[in-house]
């Protein structure tokens, strides 16, 4: 164990330490455990396309290539590419400090991300890269460091033998980088098929890049365009920008901090009654409506956490729970406030600075109770365009003993009942609702809620259009016949009564009372 004297004198560099010893990690050892990180293949592909989006690319293929033991992945690129010396620093563990100083556009910060998220996935990488008109290639192979330990951290020069023609798919390109994963021993593992691979590139890979990307696939300047095996990739919006159904986006919010800007803005999605089959199943994201709701951070219009509250959340840490499935909010920081809000080297991890956990608290507590309604609601909202109330059938009760749920007599089906209803029948009747209100199968509902991923279909919601227009024509005609209203306050007040203020077509269809 070699050992050195540490010097006598304190100066700008240096602490009196008295006697060291050097400890370098074992090469093999060390780059097998940061295997572990825990990337997946989508987290893995993103961090090699962040070097590719620093290096000004605009255009970037990804491609599978199934050969079973012998498959490889590749990263193409048309960015600036880098000389030789660029390189040996973009393949060296650690080269760059992740507390030095950035471009306001670079999407690094600990010089970790190539190899570590590269390894993770593979045991040999091999990056090539061609500037002004020179081409330079390094590789590290952990087959060969583990065959031969005391090798040190030595990167082989060139591609391995029968890697040569994807090193030469940069010949076709003025400049740019290829990153290339062979030897997927974390991928194609035991019993791995060309169908698995497929499904991997499809359903894992490319919804998670349409997700983390999404902003810059959806740029001009310059628009971004990622392929994989040479289909382009489309962007995945969490936040169904521009939707006509989309029932509230907050205005956009800013806090001047230390480190930057924090820019943030609270949105609600539809309902699933607001939305066709298709969007509903797009929009719920890679991981389900449920999963994906919450936070949704950015750094440079790079999504690095996509759903979860952050941990915030009174007085304790707020789940993810279905009455919030519909709250999204986006959230914008710069990459100077990587260290505040502690980033983590997979650039999946935020963690929010004390300082602005009640800002955000009080952001997300708005956007919470918002998404509750509307789920509550199934979409519908509690007033008419011209702010009249919405007449609901079920009202709350809030009592020290807990919440109840009535059935409001005032609301028209309700009272045109008792109202026609002799003393008898009006106590048969306040019976019968009782009964009901006291048998609401609560526990029920909220088990198949939880299991089925959504609320029991109500609001005529699968009826057809001549069995709602049958209920809604038996109180029109109670209306006019009974009560003395004319023709449009009887539409006019079924235009604000729940449910049939979802069916302004049908209402519109009514003219003469029955006979």
């Amino acid at each position: 164990m070699s050992s050195t004297s540490a010097p006598n004198s304190l100066d700008s560099n240096h602490l009196s330490v008295g006697k060291t010893r050097l400890a370098p990690p074992r090469a093999s050892s060390m780059l097998e455990s940061l295997r572990g990180l825990g990337y997946s293949t989508g987290a893995a592909l993103a961090d090699v396309i962040d070097n590719s989006i620093s290096a000004g690319a605009t255009t970037i293929n990804i491609q599978f290539t199934w050969d079973g033991q012998s498959s490889n992945i590749y990263v193409l690129d048309n960015g600036s590419g880098m000389t030789d010396e660029e390189l040996e620093s973009a393949m060296t563990l650690g080269d760059k400090n992740p507390l030095d100083t950035r471009s306001t556009h670079d999407l690094g910060r600990f010089g970790m991300g190539l190899k570590t998220a590269s390894l993770s996935q593979c045991k040999r990488l091999t990056v090539a890269s061609k500037k002004a008109g020179e081409t330079t290639c390094l590789r590290w192979d952990l087959d060969v460091l583990t065959a031969n330990p005391n090798m040190g951290w030595v990167l082989i020069e060139g591609p391995a033998t029968g890697s040569e023609e994807l090193v030469n798919k940069l010949a076709s390109l003025n400049h740019g980088t290829i990153v290339i994963w062979e030897v997927l021993d974390r991928i194609v593992t035991t019993g791995f098929t060309a169908d698995n691979f497929l499904f991997l590139m499809e359903e894992h890979v490319e919804r998670h890049l349409a997700m983390i990307f999404h902003r810059m696939l959806e740029g001009t300047s310059p628009k971004l365009q990622l392929l994989l095996n040479g289909r382009k990739i489309e962007p995945w919006d969490p936040f169904l920008s521009g939707h006509p159904a989309k029932p509230w986006t907050s205005p956009i919010q800013k806090n001047r901090t230390a480190y930057g800007e924090i820019e943030i803005q609270c949105h609600v999605l539809p309902h699933r009654d607001k939305l066709t089959d298709k969007e509903y199943e797009i929009n719920g994201g890679p991981g389900g409506w449920n999963a994906q709701q919450g936070f949704y951070v950015y750094r440079n219009k790079r999504l690095l956490v996509a759903g979860g509250w952050l941990g915030l959340g009174q007085p304790r840490a707020w789940n993810r729970e279905e009455p919030h499935r519909l709250a999204r909010i986006r959230l914008d920081i710069p990459n100077t406030a990587d260290a505040d809000w502690k980033i983590d080297v997979k650039k999946s991890v935020a963690r929010p600075p004390v300082a602005l956990r009640s800002w955000l608290t009080q952001m997300a507590t708005d956007t919470r109770e918002h998404a509750r309604r509307v789920f509550a609601f199934r979409g519908s909202p509690t007033t008419t365009l011209k702010g009249t109330p919405i007449e609901q059938a079920w009202k709350v009760e809030r009592t020290s003993k807990g919440v109840r749920y009535r059935i409001d007599e005032t609301h028209p089906s309700i009272a045109s009942v008792l109202d026609s209803a002799t003393p008898n029948q009006i106590d048969l009747v306040r019976s019968m609702l009782r009964v009901i209100e006291e048998t609401v199968p609560v526990q029920k509902i909220w088990l198949d809620t939880a299991e089925q991923k959504e609320t029991p279909v109500t609001s005529f919601a699968s009826s057809s259009d001549e069995s709602v227009l049958g209920v809604m024509k038996t109180l029109f005609n109670d209306m006019i016949v009974r009560k003395g209203m004319s023709i449009e306050e009887a539409r006019s007040r079924l235009s604000c009564t729940d449910p049939f203020q979802n069916f302004p077509h049908l209402i519109a269809q009514l003219s003469q009372p029955d006979e």
